[in-house]
């Protein structure tokens, strides 16, 4: 009898083992499993360059990290416009009536043409240099409305410290961008103050697409000692064929962004696209979780400046790689 009433103990508590790890399992555990939820999310890029391409990886990778991945617990529907204003169009009002949880757009004329679809959807931005004149929120510390996100606005002084520290003895110094770009003319005429007040003169050129890089950078190249370039999206898609023409010429190009150096700058002291996007996609599950609406959020500038050095572009400019630095 001792015997079996012993058995009955053991067995009862075993049970209530199980029933307690059960328990445990369903209210515990990592954060990923919590996201049961299926959530829309839309991207809208205006281009296809690796800046923009980084920062929409990033984004998505920060979402998988809070536990919301494609093909799981969240429907993704990515748009490319490919740089052309109707797509833009089409494509924002997609993904306004598909109704997402929340949308991404990548980059200023993506940014806006969304925005002037919705009131009411949550979206965000990123790769966007000034989110007030662009006419995309009201204040940087409170956007209201439906809308935040992060700017890509660098360093400018920063940068043109660089480019002069390389080239010292330097007496012109070229810009180049796209003028359609909201984003390159601001970037443009704050670098344009900051190296004339060095005491160096300017030689300002503009182009209209991808086709006119070539020839306008050709030229260019031969009138200055040094080139800076912003975070242009039409630049940023030609930086390969930038690099080349800087090469020959050797005339070294501090661009705006890590990810443009990489293609063909020398160095800048800028933004990392990728981790940009992964800043976003923070912001991005906020409001998925319902912890946040987009009017609370400020808008955000990068976290990650980093100093990055083309090596092979530096040895093909005869120029010392460790001599590039930041001023402290």
């Amino acid at each position: 009898m001792e015997e079996k009433k012993m058995k009955k103990i053991a067995i009862a508590s075993l049970t209530g083992l199980v029933a307690l790890g059960l328990l445990a399992g369903c209210t515990g555990g990592n954060s990923k499993s919590e996201n049961k939820k299926e959530v829309k999310v839309g991207v809208l890029q205006y281009m296809e360059h690796n800046s923009l391409d980084q920062a929409r990886k990033g984004f998505v990778a920060e979402l998988k990290d809070a536990g919301y991945e494609e093909g799981k617990n969240m429907t993704l529907d990515y748009q490319n416009a490919q740089g052309d204003q109707s797509n833009l169009k089409s494509m924002s009002e997609r993904l306004v009536k598909n109704k997402n949880d929340v949308i991404l757009a990548i980059a200023t004329p993506a940014a806006q043409s969304v925005v002037n679809e919705t009131t009411t959807l949550p979206v965000l931005f990123t790769a966007v240099t000034d989110a007030v004149s662009a006419g995309l929120v009201t204040s940087n510390e409170k956007p209201g409305g439906n809308v935040t996100g992060t700017s890509d606005m660098v360093p400018i002084d920063e940068q043109t410290d660089l480019l002069l520290s390389i080239v010292p003895e330097a007496k012109t110094v070229g810009i180049i961008y796209n003028a359609s770009e909201k984003n390159s003319e601001i970037q443009s005429k704050l670098a344009k103050k900051a190296l004339e007040k060095s005491g160096v003169k300017v030689k300002e050129v503009t182009v209209s697409s991808t086709n006119d890089v070539q020839q306008v950078m050709t030229s260019l190249a031969k009138q200055v000692d040094g080139i800076y370039i912003p975070t242009d999206n039409t630049l940023a898609k030609t930086m390969s064929t930038v690099g080349e023409i800087a090469e020959a010429a050797k005339i070294p190009v501090i661009a705006g962004s890590t990810d443009m150096v990489e293609e063909g700058g020398l160095a800048t002291y800028g933004i990392n696209y990728e981790k940009l996007g992964r800043q976003t996609g923070k912001l991005a599950v906020k409001i998925l979780k319902g912890e946040a609406k987009p009017e609370e959020l400020s808008i955000e500038t990068s976290k990650n400046l980093e100093l990055v050095v083309n090596q092979k572009m530096a040895k093909a400019l005869e120029i010392d790689p460790t001599s590039i630095k930041i001023k402290k």
